[in-house]
């Protein structure tokens, strides 16, 4: 039996046009057809785009929940401002300013507690400045008559203007006020500006400036009241990850490369995320410097008081980085096509995975130095076994049994047991293959060096900051004294 659908579509209606010719008439039912699956896959792909999206919302905030808590934090703000416009009693106070208010929460608050109270007090003196500024102009253009007031006006507004424009490019300006120059601008202009029309000037910038003040006031209650975000501790915990993960991948890099059965340095998914973990050093400046710069607005919090020294973090971060770009050096040495034998690098194996060890294992005290803040009982020796790792690695460098034979360089290799004598076993290996090697060493040795900067950064910052000393020093010093006594 034939389906009656299939017969359908084998059905040609055609139409006779004027020239003699036929057309093919495709019946209606089938374009609303079309049309309506057009309609259909619109609204699975846009349901698909809605979902992937809403997916992604949700990891960034499992990633880091406090996010969640910043936007209820943001809505709790904006209803009690806004409670300023709805409620009469309120409204008639600050009069039809009460808008300012709710702008300034919307412009002012931030992620951090540090960010809030920057930008609210820049907001703030930005406005009051401003103000004053505006109100006496305008006194000062009113007393020298209708003619010369707009010229007063106009050439007021165009100097100031210049003036705060030119102080955003001063670096300690640019730094610490360039918010509250760019609200100077902003609120000088509209208070001459609309001045000139306005009878009670003073009333109006009076309001504008409460309204800017409850807004701030509001945000930096909020902020520090509710599940307060800290700069200064999100900034420790940069450091110290960041110190980690250049640890991690100093000593995963140099394993890898030692490692008989490896032809390069990412064999695994994993052994790669954690040699690439110096590249979040690479790439952490201007975080550092964004937080360190908010971190000094904050009041005492946890064990960071209003006078740590935050630009010492600055210092620390900057050695490390100078530790990224060698080990990036490394990496890429490393990668390189050719190699040297693998009995050539037995020959310094050892002497290399001790350097990288100890190394490591400095810059991992140093990470928990800062965590703590807390000096270690044990950095010293780790220091001093590293420096010892240095000179062992130097010695074997220049044991190396060579004979030099241009182009080619002659390389003793290893012997398989006690009894084999080292000359029977020699073999010619290409200069280039050997100096591959020598380049790693060299630069293991550097890396080391740079790692004595991160040191006495961090020494630094102990001493700036008061670091307390750790219980094993001080129960050692006390034993000390006694039997001294």
């Amino acid at each position: 039996m034939i389906n009656e659908e299939e017969v359908h579509c084998r059905v040609e209606w055609r139409v006779r046009v004027d020239n003699g010719l036929s057309e093919i008439l495709v019946p209606e039912i089938g374009q609303f057809r079309q049309a309506w699956l057009w309609i259909i896959s619109a609204i699975l792909e846009l349901k698909q785009k809605i979902l992937k999206f809403l997916n992604k919302a949700w990891v960034v905030g499992l990633d880091d929940p406090r996010k969640f808590i910043h936007c209820i934090k943001v809505g709790t703000a904006l209803t009690f401002v806004s409670l300023f416009y709805y409620m009469r009693p309120l409204y008639q106070g600050v009069g039809g300013n009460a808008m300012w208010a709710v702008l300034t929460v919307v412009v002012v608050f931030e992620f951090s507690v540090g960010a809030t109270l920057y930008k609210s007090f820049n907001r703030a003196t930005g406005t009051f400045l401003a103000g004053t500024a505006a109100l006496g102009v305008h006194w000062v253009a009113s007393q020298c008559g209708e003619n010369f007031e707009p010229i007063i006006l106009r050439t007021s507004i165009f100097l100031l203007a210049a003036a705060a424009t030119f102080s955003r490019f001063i670096p300690t300006v640019k730094a610490r006020f360039d918010y509250g120059a760019m609200i100077f601008i902003l609120t000088f202009s509209l208070v001459s500006v609309s001045g000139y029309r306005v009878d009670d000037l003073f009333k109006m910038a009076h309001e504008r400036l409460l309204t800017v003040l409850i807004g701030a006031s509001m945000c930096i209650l909020v902020s520090i009241i509710v599940c307060p975000v800290w700069a200064g501790q999100d900034l420790d915990l940069l450091i110290t990850r960041n110190m980690e993960k250049l640890a991690n991948s100093f000593d995963g890099c140099v394993s890898e490369y030692f490692k008989e059965d490896t032809s390069g340095i990412d064999n695994t998914e994993e052994s790669g995320k954690k040699l690439q973990g110096y590249k979040c050093l690479l790439n952490s400046k201007a975080s550092e410097e964004s937080l360190a710069n908010f971190a000094r607005w904050e009041p005492n919090h946890g064990q960071f008081n209003f006078r740590h020294p935050w630009k010492q973090y600055l210092k620390v971060g900057a050695s490390m980085r100078n530790c990224a770009y060698c080990i990036e050096t490394l990496i890429g040495c490393i990668n390189t096509e050719i190699q040297a034998p693998d009995f050539i690098k037995k020959h310094v194996s050892d002497a290399c995975m001790r350097l990288s060890s100890h190394s490591s294992t400095v810059l991992k005290e140093l990470a928990i130095n800062i965590k703590t803040m807390k000096k270690s009982s044990t950095i010293d020796i780790t220091i001093a076994e590293m420096y010892c790792a240095v000179v062992d690695l130097q010695n074997v460098l220049k044991s190396l049994p060579t004979q030099l034979s241009s182009p080619q360089l002659s390389v003793v290799e290893p012997p398989v047991n006690e009894k084999t004598n080292p000359i029977s076993t020699m073999t010619i290996v290409p200069l280039v293959e050997v100096l591959s090697l020598v380049t790693v060493a060299s630069l293991l040795i550097e890396i080391t060096s740079r790692i004595e900067g991160v040191v006495n950064a961090v020494e630094e910052l102990a001493g700036l900051a008061d670091f307390k000393v750790a219980d094993e020093i001080m129960k050692y010093s006390l034993d000390h004294q006694g039997h001294e006594v």
